[in-house]
This record gives structure tokens, sequence and C-alpha cells, in this order.
């Protein structure tokens, strides 16, 4: 099957994702300007209802027989990091899958697999590559959905790349496209992600999860957010597992996210802004080269909320995803559907070749 290195640009464009008995969609339709009108976008769950029953709900809304674009949320897939293999362009993908057999949750056989290159391929020392794989039962229920729906599937997207597609666009439009750019989605109450691009091309990626009641907190109280993070008190001999950055392992000495036994306020809220800062601060280590211009943000209807905390407690230049001027339409959408929807738009965006 194919991955997402294509764009095909014909009337209306739908993209939709497909998890956890939820359907996301975007259906827009491109303008002269290189903008693109948002005709109809929303979020329809499954619940109780049989897969027959939530198909006819689906086609009520006029999603049958389009030309759709999948986007797979993190959660349907893995996205490691690996050295390029000694091998011909044409060989990396067998070359990855037997690499990363002993870095997957499931068996090699069941997963497909598709690889692009880490960064713009400027970068001194080892080149590296993403690799993601997905379980073929995954992909086989998405493509289902749209076998019911008599979709035309184009392509398979995946979130990292969609989301860089957004910031790579703003960076454009402010002419920093040489910098790196740093972007942080909120996309429900549990889960965010953070992307660092550079050229157009993604270098970074991790997953970070939301502490319980995050979303719902007064992040502008000390009484919720608690201390800076110059101040904030880390634990002693906890463990988060490690990540990478350019191909360069890194490991800390405490959880991020909602790991906390205490279930305290002060201390999860700070065990994410800690998280965030520490992935800001390793990028500056480690690619110097390279100077984050700032860091973008997106939580829904509270945006603004968000990134005024981020940038009060980091002392970084933090600012809200707006994307109203490229798509137009959105202020008319359900502000909760508007969060879920937004790395949909920029499947919207790919373009032709990208590099391996």
């Amino acid at each position: 099957m194919r991955w997402p290195w294509r764009r095909i640009i014909a009337g209306d464009q739908l993209i939709v994702s497909w998890a956890d008995g939820e359907v996301a969609f975007v259906r827009a339709r491109p303008r002269s300007d290189g903008g693109f009108d948002v005709r109809q976008m929303g979020v329809e769950r499954q619940g109780t209802d049989s897969r027959e029953d939530f198909v006819r709900r689906l086609q009520a809304l006029g999603l049958k027989g389009a030309s759709a674009h999948i986007m797979l949320r993190p959660a349907q897939y893995q996205l490691l990091q690996i050295d390029v293999p000694a091998v011909a362009p044409e060989e990396l993908r067998a070359a990855a899958r037997y690499q990363i057999r002993d870095m997957v949750n499931v068996h090699i056989d069941d997963l497909t697999l598709d690889v692009m290159r880490v960064g713009d391929g400027q970068q001194k020392g080892t080149p590296h590559l993403f690799v993601v794989a997905a379980e073929t039962a995954i992909v086989r229920d998405v493509l289902d959905l749209g076998d019911a729906l008599h979709w035309t599937v184009s392509v398979i997207d995946i979130q990292e790349t969609v989301q860089r597609n957004l910031q790579s666009l703003l960076a454009r439009n402010e002419g920093r496209l040489e910098r790196a750019d740093a972007a942080l989605l909120v996309a429900d109450a549990n889960h965010a992600l953070l992307t660092i691009s550079a050229n157009e091309e993604l270098f970074y990626a991790r997953r970070l999860e939301l502490p319980e009641g995050f979303m719902a907190m007064d992040w502008g109280s000390k009484d919720e957010a608690g201390m800076a993070v110059s101040e904030t008190f880390i634990p002693v001999g906890e463990y988060v597992p490690e990540y990478n950055v350019g191909g360069v392992s890194h490991g800390s000495d405490y959880t991020g996210g909602g790991a906390s036994a205490s279930g305290d306020g002060n201390e999860l809220a700070q065990r994410f802004l800690v998280e965030v800062q520490r992935s800001l601060d390793l990028w500056d280590r480690s690619w110097s080269s390279l100077p984050l211009s700032g860091l973008r943000v997106s939580a829904g209807a509270r945006s603004t909320e968000l990134a005024q905390w981020l940038g009060r407690e980091m002392g970084q230049t933090v600012t809200a995803i707006d994307m109203g001027t490229h798509f137009s339409g959105l202020d008319t959408k359900d502000a909760a559907d508007r969060a879920m929807c937004l790395p949909l738009l920029g499947a919207l965006l790919r373009t032709e070749g990208r590099k391996l």
C-alpha cells in the first residue's frame, strides 16, 4: 500500500481519521490563492451503533463516494528511528523491516512499514530514517470503513508529517523556513504531539501524555500551575523511557505526563511543563546550527491560554496556532471539533517528491 508521499487535487478533498470509534473529517476546496475553503468539518462517534448503522450515519453527512486521504493517529502506529541501512534506495524498506524487528510490539510479519529520512539531509554525522510501523489489521480496518463508504483512498498519512506541513506553512509565511520550528498540538484530553521541523522537513517528534485533568486546570493560577520550571522539584529515582533527537538517545530520571501516583495537580502540570522544556533544551544542545524560532501550540478553545502559560513559565516565545487565513471557515466550527480536526488540515498541504 502507499504511504503519505503524494498529493492529489481534484475538486473537494476529504481528509479522514478513524480511531477508537471516532471519525474526524474535513472536506475542503482549494482556492486560487493556494488556501482552502473548509466546507465541512466534524467528529462522529460510533458509540453503540453497529458498523452498518454508523456507516449510514456517515453517509447522511455526505461522506459517501469521495476520494479520501486518510490520516492515522499516533495510537495506530509506531514511529521509530534507525540509522540509514547501507543498501540501495529500493531496498530501504526491506532493510528497515529487518532492523526494527526487536523494536516493535507485534510480530514483524503483522506490520505495514514505510520509511522517510530524518531531517533535510544536510546534517552532519550518521543519517537516520524514520520508520512508520502500523499493524496491518489496523490499516485494514481503516480501509474497510472506506470500502463501506465507497471511498477511493489515494494516500495514508501520519500525524507527525501533517503536523510538520502546518508548521512549515506558518514558518514559510513568516520567512523562517531555515530556522527550526516547534509545534505542540493537543487533540484530546489525554495526549499531545510535539514536532520540530526545519526547511519543510521533519527532524523530531515526541508524544506526550497529558496529566489527568490538565485541560481543565487554571494555568494562570499558581495554585494549579505551581512553580516556574526553574523552581520545580524533580523526584529522584523515577524513570522515563529514552527518546531520540537526530539519532542520539537521551534519557530522563523522572517520569513525564501523568505517571505520578500522588495525583497532585501542581506536580502533574509541572511534570508536563518540564518535559516540554526538556525537549526544547535538548534540541538546542543537539542542533545548535538550527536554533528554534519558537513554539506554536494548539489546544482548541484554550490555545491562547496554553501559549501564555508555557511562554511565561519557560521563558520561550510561544504563540497559539491560527490557521484561519489559509483555511477559511474554521471560525464557524465547534472548538472541540477544530482541535481534533486541526491535524487533518496538514494533509491538504501535501506536496510531491518528499525525500527519502
